[in-house]
């Protein structure tokens, strides 16, 4: 089934996602990876602020090529999830509704996931131009310094996606696994 979402993610407006869906996200979201969450884990236990609210939010896990002149962005293609894995509930329990990137997650982190309510969504991989394609703007927010692991609030149309984990638990990648 295709789903149309725009950005902030409620709980009510992803009930009805099931694994294996496809889904067209619009809105803004965040780009995050490794040594961004390693630093939202330092604000976290300090109880200082993060560079953006979690709630509702949805995080990509990318390191995005610079812009080319004359373009919107440069390649963003999605990085390997399981490395978030360990930073997942600090952010899950301030609202964080969704993820995407590509891979399986641990089982830790898909239990995570479902206690909070929150989805994961998957691009496969080799498709970054495309998934440029319906960037329209992107810049860094936080941790600069990090280069391509900077935060970037990320403005997408369109963006096309994979349910990967549901809210119920199901799993596209336990099923593919059942299949073979």
């Amino acid at each position: 089934m295709l789903h149309k979402l725009k950005t902030p993610l409620s709980v009510g407006k992803i009930k009805n996602i099931r694994a294996g869906d496809e889904i067209l996200l619009s809105g803004e979201i965040y780009g995050a990876r490794d040594g961004a969450h390693k630093r939202f884990m330092s604000a976290i236990s300090e109880n200082k602020e993060l560079p953006f609210n979690l709630n509702d939010a949805v995080i990509f896990y990318v390191g995005p090529s610079p812009t080319p002149p004359g373009k919107k962005s440069g390649s963003a293609g999605p990085t390997t999830s399981a490395r978030m894995d360990m930073f997942m509930e600090p952010l899950l329990k301030k609202g964080l509704r969704a993820t995407i990137g590509k891979g399986d997650r641990s089982m830790q982190a898909k239990e995570l996931m479902k206690k909070y309510s929150s989805l994961y969504f998957i691009v496969p991989g080799g498709i970054s131009a495309l998934l440029a394609s319906k960037i329209i703007e992107i810049k860094p927010i936080a941790y600069e310094d990090l280069g391509p692991e900077a935060v970037f609030k990320i403005k997408i149309k369109d963006f096309p996606l994979f349910a990967a984990y549901d809210l119920s638990g199901n799993d596209i990648f336990a099923e593919a696994r059942l299949a073979l």
